[in-house]
């Protein structure tokens, strides 16, 4: 009988079915991140648990907003500051057809994800080791992505200027909050507009798996952003747009 039992049920709710071979990567990327944090800061969650529900059940709640559509052109999905590889792997797992790209700015931590990539036999993952605030002014990269994620890396004001200028004009970017986000949503407006952004919607997260208040941030880019965006590393969070 395959492991994973809190995240195959959270799953259930959120409309998503793991198969046996699914739930069987799971475990192994599990048991790959435990084995690699004792060398690597990748977590401070470690129970077998904890990891179901805060980082793979956490991740896939992004299909609240967004799922690839069947027969359709398989989508570029970009995440930044993927640490160790959330939320863009559970993704990856469950939706095999994405074509992911994963940026992570730490070379021990971007190692990993090369290994994981490897132990899961994953196709279409590419990892791309820098900072957003540099790799967003690559052609290679820039406005290329639909949808662009991101989770627990910076402040919304901050965020939006390092996720904005890689999502393709008519794509969204979804980002992951908790707790009491209105003033932070407030101070992120003129970043989200100066960057081609235009906030959708507040998504809660409604799941009896969390015991805090989550939502998801979606927002769309309804226009390319200007040339200068983002700003050189560390500037938008020391000086967010205001």
């Amino acid at each position: 009988m395959p492991g994973m039992k809190i995240l195959n049920s959270g799953a259930s709710s959120l409309g998503l079915q793991l198969s046996p071979n699914q739930l069987e990567q799971f475990e192994v990327y599990y048991h790959e991140l435990i084995d690699w944090n004792r060398r690597v800061n990748l977590t401070t969650i470690t129970g077998y648990d904890e990891v179901q529900v805060n980082h793979f059940l956490d991740a896939l709640t992004v299909a609240l907003v967004w799922q690839p559509s069947a027969g359709s052109v398989a989508p570029r999905i970009l995440d930044v500051g993927t640490g160790g590889g959330v939320p863009g792997v559970p993704l990856k797992i469950t939706f095999p057809q994405i074509r992911l790209v994963l940026l992570e700015a730490t070379a021990k931590k971007a190692a990993f994800l090369h290994h994981l990539r490897d132990r899961l036999k994953l196709k279409d993952v590419e990892i791309v080791v820098g900072r957003a605030e540099e790799v967003a002014h690559n052609a290679q990269y820039r406005e290329e992505f639909d949808p662009v994620l991101s989770r627990a890396v910076a402040p919304l004001p901050a965020l939006a200027e390092l996720t904005l200028p890689f999502c393709a004009v008519g794509g969204s970017v979804v980002v992951h909050k908790k707790g009491d986000i209105e003033v932070e949503l407030k101070k992120s407006s003129r970043a989200i507009d100066t960057c081609g952004g235009k906030l959708r919607e507040v998504k809660a997260v409604d799941l009896s798996e969390f015991p805090d208040k989550r939502y998801l941030v979606v927002i769309d880019k309804v226009s390319a952003t200007p040339e200068q965006y983002p700003r050189r590393p560390g500037i938008p969070k020391k000086r967010p747009i205001r």
